[in-house]
């Protein structure tokens, strides 16, 4: 079961830290992925981090901006979100993965309730 929390109305500019909880004791045996869904689109990928935490991958339109990380011992994940624009508004969802990461939706196996992050121009 995950559960994802942090979410917010923020300023363009700023930031916001999403976490996103686990249950269960096989956690570290698990790629995370962040995706997202504005209103009218389809769910896209922000960010994966492998079962170690040793690599990660970004969508374009985050990088530089955004960090996933993550912490086995409390189960875990995080999404640092920095310079936040209005184009980052949209229901955030964190995603588990048995194995090797990936940046396809289709390809986890677990997704927790989304949490809503909007950011106003």
């Amino acid at each position: 079961q995950l559960q994802a929390s942090g979410g917010g109305l923020v300023q363009a500019g700023g930031s916001l830290r999403l976490s996103c909880a686990a249950s269960g004791r096989t956690f570290s045996s698990y790629a995370m992925g962040w995706f997202r869904q504005a209103p009218g689109k389809e769910r896209e990928f922000v960010a994966t981090i492998s079962s170690s935490g040793g690599g990660t991958y970004y969508a374009d339109s985050v990088k530089g901006r955004f960090t996933i990380s993550r912490d086995n011992a409390k189960n875990t994940v995080y999404l640092q979100m920095n310079s936040l624009k209005p184009e980052d508004t949209a229901v955030y969802y964190c995603a588990a993965r048995y194995g090797i990461w990936r940046s396809g939706p289709q390809e986890y196996d677990y997704w927790g309730e989304g949490t809503l992050v909007t950011v106003s121009s």
